[in-house]
């Protein structure tokens, strides 16, 4: 498919490279405005690195009732979904199981640190994993705008925030300029508008789907196609760093409150809004072998990566035959 030309602008943000497509290439400049400006007051609402965030005023408030503004109930409201749909697997409480396995700052600052301080400073932290609070410790009252944490609690808004962000932009630019658009959040997509048409009639957006987000098209993965809705993509390969000769990874097991460990290592799926879709990934990576039946029980589009290469698909999604390389 030869897609006609789109616009497009890449540049850094929460820690991660963000893409944005426009289907009408005049309306570029406006859709980075209008993209900077969402994505700044989300960082200021839920970033775990920024001391001024809403996110560390609650962590840091000691169980305290805490008054809240309506972008991050918003947020937290999101999560909490998330948690349910999953009985507990994406659980926002894993903010303090995060900190213990050494991701207490920004991804890019964690790798740039020497492998000796990041041993030394994280190994006292590891030494007493648990279950992580749980979801029903966050208690949001959205109508007044007040949130309290219980049972020590710690929130991360990772699991969801990012793929909410790009839901957000998706929506604001295509009701703002009237184009088709794509925003990509270190590979969370959401896609709003009219899709490009190609010259045979057809249309859609090509993604590259890859256990890194960053990798060029000849990576292994598979391009694939959508028109609206949300993509995402979960791995344990790409945020993954060393602590004292042990990997590490940043998609948290409640229930163990370490790293997941899983038989897949990358896990995209297709939905309704990006939030969904990367719910549906993350907790695919959580719950194992058990997530296939799962995810086809969802009717959800779905492309799962072993660690051998092998690839399983679900719900419609474009037959794979693997397999997909190794890393």
């Amino acid at each position: 498919m030869t897609t006609l030309a789109v616009a497009t602008d890449t540049f850094s943000v929460f820690g991660t490279t963000a893409t944005l497509l426009v289907g009408e290439p005049g309306t570029i400049a406006i859709a980075r405005a209008i993209a900077d400006a969402e994505l700044a007051v989300v960082d200021l609402a839920c970033s775990r690195f920024r001391p001024d965030s809403e996110l560390s005023r609650l962590n840091a408030a000691a169980g305290a009732v805490t008054s809240v503004s309506e972008l991050f109930a918003e947020l937290v409201g999101a999560a909490l979904r998330a948690a349910r749909l999953t009985d507990g697997d994406v659980d926002p409480t894993c903010g303090r199981a995060l900190a213990r396995i050494g991701y207490d700052r920004d991804f890019a600052l964690l790798q740039a640190a020497a492998p000796e301080a990041r041993a030394g400073q994280s190994r006292a932290r590891a030494r007493r994993p648990g279950r992580v609070p749980g979801w029903r410790s966050v208690q949001l009252d959205r109508g007044r705008r007040l949130m309290q944490l219980s049972n020590g609690a710690q929130l991360d808004l990772g699991a969801t925030a990012k793929a909410w962000a790009a839901d957000r932009c998706a929506e604001i630019i295509a009701a703002e300029t009237g184009s088709g658009v794509l925003v990509s959040l270190g590979g969370d997509i959401a896609a709003a508008g009219p899709p490009p048409a190609d010259r045979d009639g057809a249309g859609g957006w090509g993604v590259r789907v890859t256990d890194d987000h960053a990798a060029g098209p000849e990576a292994p993965g598979q391009t694939v196609t959508i028109r609206s809705g949300g993509l995402a993509t979960s791995s344990t390969t790409v945020r993954a760093w060393a602590v004292g000769g042990r990997r590490m990874h940043h998609i948290i097991d409640p229930a163990t409150g370490e790293p997941a460990r899983s038989c897949w290592r990358t896990v995209s799926v297709a939905a309704a809004s990006c939030v969904d879709a990367n719910t549906a990934s993350t907790a695919a990576i959580i719950r194992g072998e058990a997530a296939l039946r799962w995810l086809r029980d969802a009717g959800l589009p779905a492309r799962l990566v072993r660690h051998d290469g092998a690839v399983e698909t679900t719900g419609g999604w474009p037959h794979d035959p693997g397999p997909a390389g190794q890393t």
